[in-house]
């Protein structure tokens, strides 16, 4: 009798523990939870939206014809756009008859899209304007800035202890039926199953994206991982000069070329204040990051090479966004590892849609 009094116990205390992860469960999912599903929704959608934005507007995105870039006559066109305050990062082409894009931040924020060889401006789009504008604002912060970013670590965080609820509630007593979705069973039961079943599979594959997602949104991560490394963050150099001439902007990128033969122009950094060099982002041949880590800083009164940052040589926490940042888009191992990160993105939704349903259907 005692040892069946003893089990009886057990398993109330069992049942306990498991209400109390439920309602961790739930009412973290109704919350943060549902911030996360925003954020799947619109990271998904961005990686269909994006080639068809470019299809569908290729006359902003293409410049037939164009060959080489006109340094001195693009920055001359892009200062009688743009307020004088404003800081400017050019993007060259990276494909023949591409057009050049420059972000503009400043009293307007956004970005002008210009033929590279004769400066003539083909378009332009405030920094929310279109639907990819709308939907990176929505993904990166929220339209809250710096607000929305925390929102969004927080939701990574809270993730977490979703992911670890979750495993727990799934936890099976007998295996033989761990895996099993009961189409057949009432519609409760299979939203059930399927919100059961598919995060015990994919819900570790998720985290990869949010956790991804969570480094490249708050600074402080990437800060932390250089501290815990013993190193020291990488600090662009002081100069006192004016702000650079096309012609100086021409020499940087020439130097920068003959620096590396081999490697690709990402962006080129204009600056805005007299106290800062020019930025030239070059990609190298090894580098994974779409758009290169690497980094030659330039006075902007000479064009004279002051320090070079090799992507390889970053400390710790700034490397890591070489892959960090491509697992994140889908972009470090071509197309299959996109569509994986759009399942992610679509199963995330998933998880999001099923759990409100089933908490409403069960009210």
């Amino acid at each position: 009798m005692l040892g069946k009094h003893q089990q009886v116990s057990n398993s109330a205390a069992r049942a306990r523990v498991r209400r109390v992860w439920l309602k961790v469960h739930r009412w973290i999912g109704l919350s943060l939870g549902l911030v996360l599903t925003v954020a799947a929704v619109s990271g998904s959608a961005m990686l269909i939206a994006d080639p068809l934005d470019k299809a569908l507007n290729h006359h902003i995105f293409t410049a037939p014809n164009s060959s080489t870039v006109d340094y001195p006559a693009v920055l001359a066109a892009l200062k009688n756009e743009v307020d004088a305050s404003s800081s400017i990062t050019l993007r060259p082409p990276r494909q023949p008859e591409e057009s050049l894009h420059a972000l503009i931040r400043g009293p307007w924020r956004g970005t002008i899209y210009l033929n590279p060889t004769t400066a003539e401006i083909l378009g332009r789009r405030a920094e929310t304007e279109g639907t990819m504008g709308f939907l990176f604002a929505l993904h990166s912060h929220l339209f809250a800035g710096e607000i929305g970013k925390i929102v969004l670590t927080l939701s990574a965080f809270a993730y977490l202890c979703l992911l670890a609820s979750g495993f727990y509630l799934w936890w099976p007593k007998r295996w033989s039926q761990a895996f099993n979705i009961r189409l057949t069973a009432s519609s409760l039961r299979a939203l059930f199953d399927w919100h059961r079943v598919t995060g015990a599979i994919l819900g570790i594959g998720v985290l990869v994206s949010v956790a991804s997602g969570a480094y490249m949104t708050w600074q402080p991560f990437a800060q932390a991982v250089t501290y815990l490394s013993g190193g020291t963050a990488t600090v662009a150099p002081k100069v006192q000069a004016s702000a650079p001439s096309g012609n100086i902007i021409a020499l940087a990128v020439d130097r920068a070329r003959s620096t590396y033969a081999n490697a690709s122009i990402g962006y080129i950094q204009v600056p805005a204040k007299p106290d800062q060099p020019i930025r030239i982002r070059m990609r190298m041949a090894d580098d994974p990051h779409p758009n290169g880590l690497t980094s030659l800083w330039l006075d902007p009164s000479n064009a004279q090479i002051l320090q070079i940052n090799h992507w390889a040589t970053l400390d710790l926490g700034t490397r890591a966004y070489s892959y960090i940042y491509p697992l994140h888009t889908g972009e470090l191992w071509g197309i299959s590892w996109m569509v994986i990160t759009f399942i992610f993105g679509v199963t995330l939704f998933g998880y999001g849609l099923t759990g409100i349903l089933l908490w409403w259907r069960k009210r």
